[in-house]
C-alpha cells in the first residue's frame, strides 16, 4: 500500500508511554519517505519537528496556521501563545 495521503487522529492517546516513541518514530520514518500526513496531535515536540506547516485549532476553529517556526516561534494570536505555554 501506498496511500496518496493519511489521516490520523490522535495516533498517541490511547497508548502506554512506551509505546508512543515507537509510533512517533514510525510516523517519521513516513514522514522522511515522502508520505503526506494530515496530523491531529497534542504532540508538539513531533508536529514542530515533522510538520512542514501546522495549523493551530480552538474549538474547532482554525485560529492560525503557518510554518512550524512561524506558530511555535512567532505566534501571532494570543490564544496559541496561551495554548503553547501550556504544553510545554
Amino acid at each position: 500500500m501506498r496511500p496518496a495521503l493519511l489521516l490520523l487522529d490522535e495516533v498517541t492517546s490511547a497508548l502506554d508511554p512506551t509505546l508512543v516513541g515507537e509510533v512517533l518514530d514510525l510516523l517519521r520514518d513516513l514522514a522522511a519517505n515522502g508520505t503526506t500526513m494530515l496530523v491531529a496531535t497534542h504532540e508538539m515536540n513531533f508536529a514542530r519537528d515533522v510538520a512542514r506547516q501546522v495549523a493551530y485549532l480552538d474549538n474547532g476553529v482554525l485560529v492560525e496556521q503557518g510554518t512550524p517556526d512561524e506558530i511555535f516561534n512567532h505566534a501571532q494570536h494570543e490564544s496559541t501563545r496561551s495554548f503553547l505555554e501550556r504544553v510545554r
